[in-house]
């Protein structure tokens, strides 16, 4: 799994209709450990810009991460 940290993050609280039972939610870009960036959701606690994060299971496509 892949792990990095935060680089900016934020918080959907109007989302479009496909994902509307999920508001509110966090999405980040996270800066990989081994180069590049990539959005993705956030599971369990909030992160914040700087926190250190780990990949968790994807869901249809969507990379998920949680506070490593």
């Amino acid at each position: 799994m892949r792990s990095g940290t935060v680089y900016t993050e934020t918080v959907i609280w109007s989302a479009p209709e496909a994902f509307a039972a999920d508001v509110p939610y966090q999405t980040a870009i996270v800066a990989l450990d081994g180069g590049g960036r990539v959005t993705a959701r956030v599971l369990g606690d909030r992160v914040a810009i700087g926190d250190r994060v780990a990949e968790a299971e994807p869901s249809d496509g969507i990379p998920f991460f949680r506070k490593a």
